[in-house]
């Protein structure tokens, strides 16, 4: 259908598969979106125009215009977002202009014009665009200081019983540098070369059975207790990646920073 309905208008001059169908690394399941792009001259039939989409590719359960929502790319270019009674999810970008490659894998489906148009020949896709980067000193540092600095409002908003602030900040910028360690650690036991998968989808791939159960481990309902017992578990697993990590490249773990905030913790919680 989508190659049907691009050969069929004489505006649309190319199609290209991208996202996890066009990485070769990631599982095929049912649940991969098709993300589609068609390349045209003129955007203008094809911009903010649902009818012309519904009309070809049929009425969705639920369709999302992101360049007609409150913070728009702007970039000229418009993108469909749809899931169909089937299940399937087809995000269908029209792109103004020549590809411009920003190293995420992808795939010519159709070319009308043989190369010489708005799709260069392109080589096999590859996933190296999001491949785990080793990290600096600076980098390393920085990730240690800021998992245990901003551990101190946790503690603070569990105090205060703040729920929706703990959580904000246990699952966002603590997480975060949580990851940033995983990914490393993932890098010092596999090698780089390899991708964690967006949000650390595939961490339960490369990680030891007890670690990643110790990973696990580090999310809570909305219980109090609960959330200081998680806390607790991440800060040990954060310092057992943070040493294997920093002994692979030869960096300094700051022990006196993570003792610092435990010590906090005990003033806390009285």
């Amino acid at each position: 259908m989508i190659l049907r309905v691009a050969e069929a208008d004489e505006f649309i001059r190319a199609v290209s598969l991208e996202g996890s169908r066009a990485d070769s690394s990631i599982p095929k399941d049912k649940y991969q979106d098709y993300d589609i792009s068609y390349y045209v001259h003129d955007i203008t039939p094809f911009y903010d125009n649902p009818a012309w989409v519904v009309e070809r590719f049929g009425e969705p359960l639920i369709m999302q215009m992101p360049e007609a929502m409150r913070w728009p790319c702007g970039d000229g270019n418009f993108n469909y977002m749809m899931i169909y009674p089937d299940g399937v999810r087809l995000d269908l970008s029209f792109h103004r202009g020549v590809y411009q490659d920003d190293g995420e894998p992808s795939v010519t489906l159709l070319d009308k014009d043989d190369g010489n148009g708005l799709r260069p020949p392109m080589p096999p896709p590859n996933d190296v665009l999001y491949h785990i980067k080793p990290p600096t000193p600076l980098f390393y540092y920085s990730c240690c200081n800021n998992f245990w600095w901003c551990l101190n409002n946790v503690a603070k908003g569990i105090a205060r019983e703040e729920l929706a602030y703990v959580m904000d900040m246990f699952n966002g910028i603590v997480r975060e540098e949580l990851h940033f360690m995983i990914e490393w650690y993932i890098g010092v036991t596999h090698g780089f070369e390899l991708s964690p998968g967006k949000g650390g989808r595939f961490f339960k791939r490369y990680l030891l059975p007890d670690v990643y159960k110790k990973y696990a481990a580090t999310f809570s309902d909305g219980d109090y207790s609960n959330i200081w017992t998680a806390v607790y578990v991440m800060c040990d697993l954060f310092h057992d990646l943070a040493v294997a990590v920093a002994e692979h490249f030869g960096f300094v773990y700051r022990q006196s920073e993570e003792d610092g905030m435990r010590e906090y913790f005990k003033i806390v919680r009285g």
